[in-house]
């Protein structure tokens, strides 16, 4: 991954790459977020560390933002407009940190600001969660936070909303990024591509050759192995990237049937568009799946999704890839219906533990003896089969999927547009906690 230098994963947010559905009015389609690399100029900009004066042929004093984080780094232009419009406040990262930005709330330090400018993910979150504790404190005057980022359960939403205060995320700006990624996770639940890529770089040692494992991959790897094309992908929400990822896989140059469950169920118009068949329950879209999708939202009560008891609803030799949130599931029940044969591979970006993966799952992504190997297993349902089990039937990476330069542009971008939207008496152009902010104006 092309990474900018400010993206190191913090330890206490999550890195984007789930797909949240908001659940606020939708809004029509924005522009590309995600510019061309060559369109792409890298500015470090000095922003104020203490508050401007007010200018004395100023009507009124103009709103304060609170920037959280780095410096812009990609749209100089737009933060020319932003800057002009706004007074804006970056604490350093030791103000940053927990205990000493509590303090420095309570002691209204910055005033009272009007937004909350979160324009990267790998900086901005030092003050970790942001729960009752950091939200009772911040002025009434605040009224957005416009944060870089798809997933947004590092931040109580609900309060937010509460309190008269929009929250808007960053999914737009990542969902191409994503949706490539798992397109290629897709495919290689198909082809193990894990497998295949190992026994070409295999070390030599004492017990084996390199040759040998290349041999008996390039022989066995075929038996295994099959084409997307026919096969039904079944999406667990079907968001920004849900449908991205049927667009490009559900056309004809791949030619997969698109099955989804959703809490809401789209348009007839969107459903033709892409070919989606809707199914009105998590277990019947489950049942019907060659490989299962899963790209919603982490669940609010911080439960996995997928179970043993979810993943027993699924056919036979089926497929499972997760780009949402690794708190859906149980990976043990997961490396359960690997083991058993029910599931023939899966492919993983996040992780429930991050940044230590599961220790089964790892194993298994792993190339132990280098060749199939048949078992008769005794499923659930007590009936015995023949099992192959192939090395390397699980891809494993390190919650990569959103990260490119394109997509962090599109972070800043995206979060300055929503300021400039909800500050000059506009909408919010992605809210994820209207229903909420709605609720707290009744």
């Amino acid at each position: 991954m092309a990474e900018p230098t400010n993206t190191p994963m913090p330890p206490s947010t999550p890195v984007p790459a789930s797909t949240p559905r908001s659940l606020s009015p939708a809004r029509p389609p924005l522009p590309s977020l995600t510019p061309s690399a060559s369109t792409i100029t890298t500015v470090p900009l000095a922003l104020r560390s203490s508050p401007p004066s007010v200018l004395k042929d100023q009507p009124k004093p103009r709103p304060v933002v609170l920037h959280i984080g780095d410096p812009i780094k990609y749209n100089p232009k737009l933060y020319e407009e932003f800057s002009s419009a706004f007074d804006v406040i970056r604490p350093s990262t030791e103000e940053r940190e927990r205990s000493a930005f509590i303090q420095a709330l309570k002691d209204k330090k910055w005033g009272d600001f009007s937004a909350i400018f979160r324009p990267f993910w790998g900086t901005g979150g030092e003050m970790g969660r942001w729960d009752a504790e950091l939200i009772d404190l911040l002025p009434d005057s605040v009224k957005v936070f416009a944060s870089a980022g798809a997933g947004f359960d590092w931040a109580d939403t609900k309060l937010l909303g509460e309190k008269g205060i929009i929250y808007c995320n960053s999914g737009l700006a990542a969902a191409e990024a994503v949706a490539d990624f798992a397109v290629a996770m897709i495919i290689s639940t198909f082809r193990h591509l894990p497998w295949c890529i190992g026994a070409a770089v295999y070390p030599e040692s004492p017990s084996s050759s390199r040759e040998t494992i290349f041999r008996q991959c390039h022989a066995e790897a075929t038996l295994v192995s099959h084409n997307p094309r026919g096969h039904t992908l079944s999406f667990i929400g079907f968001g920004n990237i849900g449908q991205q990822i049927a667009a490009k896989l559900g056309n004809p140059a791949f030619g997969m049937k698109i099955a989804y469950y959703d809490v809401v169920r789209k348009s007839p118009e969107l459903e033709a568009q892409l070919g989606a068949e809707y199914y009105g329950s998590l277990d019947e879209v489950l049942q019907v799946g060659d490989c299962i999708v899963l790209c919603t939202p982490a669940s609010p009560d911080g439960k996995a999704l997928i179970t043993g008891e979810r993943l027993g609803k699924v056919k036979w030799g089926a497929r499972f890839v997760n780009i949402a949130r690794g708190s859906l599931v149980d990976e043990d029940a997961l490396a359960d219906a690997l083991e058993e044969g029910r599931l023939s591979a899966a492919a993983l970006d996040v992780h429930a533990d991050e940044p230590r993966v599961n220790k089964r799952l790892a194993e298994m992504a792993g190339l132990g003896t280098g060749g199939l190997v048949r078992a008769e297993e005794t499923g659930e349902d007590g009936k015995v089969r023949l099992v192959v089990k192939n090395p390397g039937r699980v891809m494993l990476t390190c919650h990569n999927a959103g990260g490119t330069v394109e997509t962090h542009a599109g972070f800043e971008e995206l979060s300055m547009k929503n300021i400039l939207a909800v500050l000059g008496g506009g909408e919010a152009i992605t809210p994820v906690n209207l229903h909420f902010f709605l609720k707290g104006k009744n």
